[in-house]
């Protein structure tokens, strides 16, 4: 599995022959690149603030995939009509890739014709090369991206303790999500071997320094080993 930051919460995830797009949002400094830059098979949507959905519309052969309320604003407001809807809990195939939806603690203010104004429970998604099961299997890799969240005891209780992922990325900007010292809380309850911080220097609110993070990962006596990617860097990530 190759896992690519494109900055703030853009994650480029390869399974197999299977190309996926977290949270398309390119206008950010950590990135010199453009939509069009990048192939993706699968777009995958946490919510619908703008900075997670903005360039949504640039991938118009990929399917784009995540909550009802989400997919069918992107349906109304952008004319795309390749889209997969499911929901917290769900696990979908996309290609190589199962794809779980939990839970993230934040808000989700959007206008849909799905309802009344709301875009749904904001999410996170977890991606595996294997489908989801108690049965171990040494052979699999999997990589939570956590979206705009906080700290929160699903974290520990289901996500780490069941879905078991290798790596995570977590917001670490403070303001909107949870910071360093609550981020790096989540990476020891998840008990993952590596964890990469995301949702920060986007703009002033969202300033912060990821060793700080690296220090608060250490503090919490967690042996992850917190990866800092430069934008537009890729991690492979191993079974």
């Amino acid at each position: 599995m190759e896992i690519t930051w494109h900055g703030h919460s853009t994650f480029h995830v390869t399974v197999g022959a299977t190309s996926l797009l977290i949270d398309p949002f390119f206008d950010n400094p950590k990135t010199d690149l453009d939509p069009e830059d990048v192939d993706a098979d699968y777009v995958l949507l946490t919510h619908g603030h703008m900075d997670h959905i903005a360039d949504v519309d640039r991938f118009r052969d990929a399917t784009v995939a995540g909550l009802p309320e989400v997919v069918g604003y992107c349906e109304d407001n952008f004319g795309l009509d390749d889209t997969v809807g499911f929901n917290l809990g769900g696990t979908v195939e996309l290609g190589d890739a199962f794809v779980t939806m939990h839970r993230a603690d934040h808000t989700n203010g959007m206008e849909t014709s799905y309802g009344a104004t709301g875009g749904g429970m904001p999410a996170g998604f977890v991606i595996s090369d294997t489908k989801p099961t108690q049965v171990e299997d040494e052979g699999s890799t999997t990589f939570y991206h956590a979206g705009d969240t906080g700290l929160m005891t699903e974290m520990r209780e289901v996500i780490g303790a069941y879905l078991e992922p290798d790596a995570a990325a977590v917001p670490i900007g403070d303001h909107f999500t949870m910071g360093p010292m609550q981020a790096a809380i989540a990476v020891d309850w998840l008990d993952v071997e590596y964890a990469m911080p995301m949702h920060y220097d986007t703009f002033p609110p969202v300033e912060q320094d990821p060793e700080e993070f690296r220090r608060e990962v250490k503090a919490t006596g967690s042996d992850t080993e917190v990866l800092v990617l430069d934008g537009d860097e890729t991690f492979t990530l191993d079974p």
